[in-house]
């Protein structure tokens, strides 16, 4: 196995489990971290999976005591920052700290198409004002922005920006930048398109970003520690299979209804409810029959 980042491994975009009410579902919270614990997968919380945007400051803070707890330093707790108001994300992060976030994982705020030197500034001046290391997210299907590599290099020798969760699905940026980064000790590269995980483990990545790690957090694990061993024959095979599994729950549906479907999965699995967080909804009674008809071997695979 090659030597490996600080910062590496297999860190879930976990869901945000809520109750009826759209409270945080606590305890749920806490099943969902101990299976991640069990299986040796980091957490990061109120990212695109985990409805960030839709996650207030007090839900949030919530959510990150619970995790933290239950992860009793087993595990790093990343913790998702999103938003257009900075003053606003700098109390919000600020809280999140103290709630018991390891690393703050910053999505760009999107309301304004930002330019380089904008975005620049903007990573600068808030990897500067946190007390636990920053992480660059760059997610171009909901910001409508793509954060260039060069602008990443900049940022990269910031002594508290750590690395980079990408989910840019392109091929040729990935191939890029982990020329740049997978020799770098100080800053790590997570790829955050589940679908290309193996290859971007074969090229140096030092983790992977994947949404369907909730229900099948060991099969990651095995996918990642393949990888990084260079076993590429039993990396692709999982990554195969990982996608057709993917498939159950986003396949003919918008993202916000994926993220639905999943959590009709985990529901099966016994690990949170189904409801979502507005403005996103629970998905129509034939739509979830569907999913749940096609995802029940692979659950009673999990609980035999």
């Amino acid at each position: 196995m090659r030597k490996l980042n600080k910062y590496h491994g297999v860190v879930v975009p976990m869901v945000t489990p809520v109750t009826k009410d759209g409270d945080i579902d606590v305890k749920a919270v806490e099943r969902i971290i101990e299976n991640f614990a069990k299986h040796d997968v980091s957490a990061l919380l109120m990212g695109t999976t985990g409805e960030g945007n839709s996650v207030s400051v007090e839900q949030g803070v919530r959510m990150i005591e619970a995790a933290a707890r239950a992860a009793d330093g087993r595990i790093t707790v990343y913790t998702g920052l999103t938003g257009n108001c900075i003053s606003e994300q700098t109390e919000a992060a600020r809280r999140f700290v103290a709630a018991g976030a390891d690393v703050i994982a910053a999505i760009l705020p999107c309301y304004y198409a930002l330019t380089p030197a904008q975005m620049l500034k903007y990573y600068t001046d808030l990897a500067d004002t946190l007390t636990v290391p920053l992480m660059l997210y760059n997610i171009t299907i909901t910001t409508h922005m793509s954060i260039p590599l060069d602008v990443i290099e900049q940022l990269s020798r910031h002594t508290n920006i750590v690395g980079l969760k990408d989910s840019e699905n392109n091929l040729p940026r990935m191939e890029e930048a982990l020329r740049l980064f997978a020799d770098r000790n100080d800053f790590a590269y997570f790829c955050g398109c589940a679908a290309n995980s193996a290859k971007a483990l074969a090229l140096g990545a030092d983790g992977i970003v994947p949404s369907v790690g909730n229900y099948l957090p060991k099969m990651y694990a095995d996918l990642f520690e393949a990888g990084v061993d260079g076993d590429t024959a039993l990396a692709e095979k999982l990554q195969q299979e990982t996608i057709e599994i993917g498939k159950i729950n986003t396949e003919g549906l918008t993202l916000g209804q994926s993220l639905a479907g999943l959590k009709v999965i985990m529901n099966m699995a016994g690990l949170c409810e189904t409801y979502m967080l507005p403005p996103l909804t629970e998905l129509d009674d034939e739509t979830v029959r569907r999913i749940r008809t096609q995802a029940e071997g692979i659950i009673k695979n999990l609980t035999d």
